[in-house]
């Protein structure tokens, strides 16, 4: 699942669409290698890490917390990135899974 808890949060692997046309969470997707991720899209262009920045701010959103909550973890320059969503791990998960509907 691309929603895992870890200490002091959860881990979000998501696949970022940059120059999206808007910025919307599209859901659950499945990779060439069967791993599931979080779909999102953004309308600015990845210059500069506006895109990753605008996916730091749309997760936020998304799932009810400050975005000083919220940090890239992994990935970048990498369509494939990793968040991490600081707080209280069940409480985020649960939020995941009402974002997605699906269980996290």
């Amino acid at each position: 699942m691309p929603c895992r808890p870890r200490s002091g949060g959860i881990e979000i692997r998501v696949r970022a669409t940059p120059r999206g046309g808007r910025d919307a969470v599209e859901g659950i997707e499945a990779l060439a290698d069967g791993s599931r991720v979080l779909k999102v899209r953004v309308r600015v262009a990845p210059e500069d890490g506006a895109a990753n920045e605008a996916v730091r701010r749309l997760l936020a959103k998304a799932l009810g917390v400050p975005a000083s909550a919220v940090t890239l973890a992994t990935g970048a320059t990498a369509r494939l990135k990793t968040f991490f969503i600081e707080g209280d791990a069940a409480a985020l998960a649960a939020r995941f899974a009402a974002l997605t509907g699906q269980d996290s």
